[in-house]
């Protein structure tokens, strides 16, 4: 079932990263996720933890999100991202999702 990737990002080149941010949305949508979290302001509830920008997308599962992050559509855009920004992610099943 559901699976998330959770990321945060630090951008180091926001001209080149706006290329990015606009066409990586139909690429997420193509594989049936969709943008739980996309930036926005931060508020620290616990611990030391200082994310730049944090993202969480949905997908409808594992699968998806795995077929979204290889696909051929993504990868030069992964590519400009790992170019212009630095970035750490996850992905984690949902809570009734867990593989055995």
């Amino acid at each position: 079932m559901s699976a998330y990737v959770i990321a945060n990002l630090e951008v180091k080149d926001a001209t080149a990263f706006q290329r990015y941010v606009a066409e990586v949305p139909s690429t997420v949508a193509k594989h049936g996720g969709r943008y739980l979290v996309r930036g926005g302001k931060i508020k620290l509830v616990e611990g030391d933890w200082k994310p730049k920008i944090l993202v969480v997308i949905e997908f409808p599962t594992m699968d998806a999100l795995k077929g979204w992050y290889d696909s051929e559509e993504y990868r030069p855009l992964r590519s400009l991202r790992l170019e212009t920004a630095h970035t750490d992610a996850v992905g984690v099943w949902g809570v009734r999702d867990q593989p055995h």
